[in-house]
């Protein structure tokens, strides 16, 4: 199934219109995800914009929420204080380094990590439905940064 035809599912199934601005805005958020994977509502929005499309702000916001619902995409919160959203459909559970300074975000898989988060959970005998890691600290050209104002 492609992301068109679950977003599609979801809004037939909850008596909501299919409209060329939803559409436009699902084509902008795959494009904008293919090199950045983590956009603002604002970004995208300008990104459109530049574009030339006449979708404003808030119909791009409330789309992006219609495909949180619809779990298309995920809204990410990365300490920076403005609201991130990750287009889920089709791309495989990873984690997250967060750079605290210029806040580069950082996507890894490990599986040891989810081994041993399933022993942890089997130990309790609780049944994850799903987890969010997020590791915060500097990246590699930050932590050079700073150490190099440490030696001064």
């Amino acid at each position: 199934m492609k992301a068109e035809d679950l977003l599609q599912g979801h809004i037939v199934s909850h008596h909501l219109k299919i409209t060329k601005e939803r559409n436009a805005v699902l084509r902008a958020l795959i494009d904008a995800t293919e090199t950045e994977r983590h956009v603002t509502a604002e970004e995208l929005y300008q990104k459109m914009k530049k574009k030339g499309s006449p979708i404003g702000f808030a119909t791009v916001y409330r789309t992006l929420n219609l495909f949180c619902e619809c779990k298309l995409a995920e809204q990410r919160q990365f300490g920076d204080g403005h609201a991130r959203y990750e287009l889920t459909y089709n791309v495989g559970h990873h984690d997250h380094l967060i750079c605290t300074e210029c806040h580069k975000i950082i996507e890894f898989e490990n599986l040891l990590i989810e081994q041993q988060q399933d022993k942890v959970a089997k130990k309790h005998h609780f049944t994850v439905y799903s987890h969010k890691l997020e590791l915060y600290g500097l990246c590699s050209e930050c932590s050079k940064i700073q150490n190099k104002g440490k030696k001064r």
